[in-house]
Order: C-alpha cells, then sequence, then structure tokens
C-alpha cells in the first residue's frame, strides 16, 4: 500500500477549505488540521507536521513574500508548495510555487493536480540538489547582479557553459528570479 500524502491547507475560508477537502477524500491524501492563517512561526510548524504538501493562499503571505516562501522550503525543502487563488494575485508573486491551483478548475482537476505535483517530487527525490562548487561560484556572481557574459569571463568559460549552470542552478533550487536567488544564497550563508 502507498504511503498517503500529507496535506496542510493554509486558507481562511471554512467554504473554500471543505470543498478542496471533499474533492480529495481519496486513499491518497491524509489531510493535517488546517490553518486559518498565515503564522509567524510556519516554518517552526512545517518540521514539526511534515507536510509533503503545503496548499496555501499567497494573499496571506507577509512582506517581503520571496523570502518568506525561501524560509519555507528551507525548513521543509522536500514539500511541494501550491498556491490556492481565486483572486488576482501578482504573477511575480506565484513564481515560488510549484504549481497554481485555481478554485474554478473542475473539481476532477483539483485532485489530479495535487497528485502531479507529490509525483513529480518523488521522482526527483533521488536526484542530487546540492550545488556543485562551480554552481556554487555561479550562483553568487548572479546574486551579485553579473550577466551570464561577465560570469562567462570572470570564470573562463563560455556563455553556453555558464548557462547550463545556470539551468543546473534552477532546477535544484527550484528559483527563477535573480532576487530569489540572491535570498537563497544569503539564507544559505553563501553571501553576506
Amino acid at each position: 500500500m502507498k504511503p498517503k500524502t500529507n496535506l496542510l491547507i493554509v486558507e481562511p475560508s471554512d467554504i473554500i477549505r471543505a470543498g478542496i477537502e471533499s474533492l480529495i477524500s481519496d486513499d491518497q491524501f491524509a489531510l493535517l488540521a488546517p490553518l486559518r492563517d498565515y503564522p509567524s512561526d510556519l516554518p517552526q510548524r512545517l518540521a514539526r507536521l511534515q507536510p509533503d504538501l503545503l496548499l496555501l493562499n499567497p494573499t496571506l503571505i507577509p512582506s517581503p513574500a520571496r523570502m518568506q516562501l525561501a524560509a519555507l522550503t528551507q525548513a521543509r525543502p522536500s514539500m511541494a508548495i501550491v498556491a490556492l487563488v481565486y483572486q488576482y494575485v501578482e504573477p511575480q508573486m506565484l513564481e515560488g510555487f510549484k504549481a497554481v491551483l485555481d478554485i474554478r478548475e473542475q473539481g476532477s482537476h483539483v485532485a489530479q493536480k495535487l497528485r502531479q505535483c507529490c509525483q513529480s517530487d518523488q521522482e526527483s527525490a533521488n536526484e542530487s540538489y546540492e550545488l556543485s562548487d562551480r554552481e556554487t561560484e555561479v550562483l553568487l556572481l548572479v546574486a551579485q547582479g553579473c550577466s551570464s557574459k561577465e560570469i562567462a569571463d570572470r570564470l573562463n568559460i563560455s556563455i553556453h557553459t555558464v548557462n547550463t549552470h545556470r539551468k543546473n542552478i534552477t532546477h535544484k533550487t527550484g528559483i527563477k528570479s535573480v532576487a530569489g536567488l540572491a535570498v537563497y544564497a544569503m539564507l544559505h550563508n553563501l553571501i553576506n
């Protein structure tokens, strides 16, 4: 028997939480006690609760949102974070999420989308997510605002190699933006 996926929902609306819970009530998900708001100690709670999947209303995240998402990812790296959306949210705010679940989606798609997030995380769990020394060098230069050409010149490598390292960094960290990579570098004590 396949182990259940621990799901934590952070959403203030009882109606929306109950609707999602009824749509995913199958043997694959184990629902943890939901949270109505974004508590300041959420990273510590994640370490204690051990959810595999976090369904989070992005409008609840305090500023700066990217740093909050990076802290959540650091607290539980194997957890997929899915944005629960039912109103307009700035596109750049959704960049740190694994997926976006719009409540207007068909009911059958909700559970399917959540399952896909978990499956892709489980499939990639066997991959190495530790940055190589060269990737760390590239990350630091990206965090300092250097372009790919500047990085190539400084490290005496081709631009193509720099871009390959950047793709690997994005894949391993799950972070696409330069600002997000800078936060990642700070959180991992790679820069002051």
